[in-house]
């Protein structure tokens, strides 16, 4: 026969040595374990997603460097027109480059207006964060990506501000929307709230429509004065042809780099 224990006491604490605090702490680190093993799967699934994203997964043009003109722009407009014809997404769009007083780099995307024997246009509120890095440093870097064709086009050179008259006809060509987000102002200031935002969004919008030619005054139409520009065009073998073009004694001097 088999006795049945009774009811027993639980172990005394002290005679085994644990704690209350002894109990708390393998529940922290038990739950640290389990924390830092999800973080690490978490990390390897990112590395993995990273690793089988496909690039320039379709055909590519071909780019013979042998038929560049012997200045940049007229590349560069066939470049960003073939992109669009390519159907490759708002084209337009780049990144801009710049630097504060101490040389720390900020970079965001925004629009080109226009590209012409002056230089590259974009426009901001002076008082923006670039606005404020360009017054001090005028110098920038602006980088064009078209994934569709394996294109890219750097960019890098002077920058000069418009006069009132050029910036406002800059932002008057463009949309209402434009204009609405030209009046709210304000650009890299601290946002207390959504709701905030809502309101002056709303007032400039109907501004906008009630004033198409309203005076944006912080607006100011930037043009870079390209002192090199870069062609890259990608090769799925890694063949890429780099093509450069570096402005030197009043010419435009042209060269290949290694991919």
């Amino acid at each position: 026969m088999t006795d049945h224990p009774g009811h027993q006491d639980p172990p005394d604490a002290a005679a085994t040595g644990a704690t209350a605090h002894d109990s708390d702490a393998q529940d922290s680190a038990a739950q640290d374990s389990a924390a830092h093993g999800s973080d690490a799967a978490d990390a390897r699934a990112f590395r993995e997603l990273l690793r089988g994203l496909r690039v320039w997964d379709v055909e590519l043009p071909s780019f013979d460097p042998a038929t560049a003109p012997d200045e940049p722009l007229p590349l560069f407009r066939q470049w960003l027109r073939e992109a669009a014809e390519a159907g490759v997404p708002e084209p337009h769009t780049m990144t801009l480059a710049t630097a504060d007083a101490s040389g720390d780099p900020s970079v965001r995307t925004l629009m080109l207006h226009d590209a012409d024997e002056r230089g590259w246009h974009f426009a901001s509120h002076r008082g923006s964060r670039k606005g404020r890095e360009l017054a001090v440093r005028p110098r920038a870097a602006l980088g064009f990506y078209w994934a569709g064709v394996g294109r890219q086009v750097r960019v890098r050179g002077s920058v000069t501000a418009a006069g009132p008259e050029e910036s406002a006809a800059d932002l008057h060509r463009r949309s209402t929307g434009a204009l609405a987000a030209g009046l709210v102002g304000r650009q890299s200031e601290v946002l207390g709230s959504a709701e905030e935002l809502a309101r002056a969004s709303d007032a400039a919008w109907e501004r906008a429509r009630r004033e198409p030619e309203a005076p944006v005054p912080s607006w100011t139409l930037y043009v870079l004065r390209a002192e090199e520009v870069e062609f890259f065009q990608g090769d799925a073998q890694r063949r890429h042809i780099r093509l450069n073009y570096r402005y030197e004694g009043g010419r435009w001097v042209q060269e290949l780099l290694w991919p």
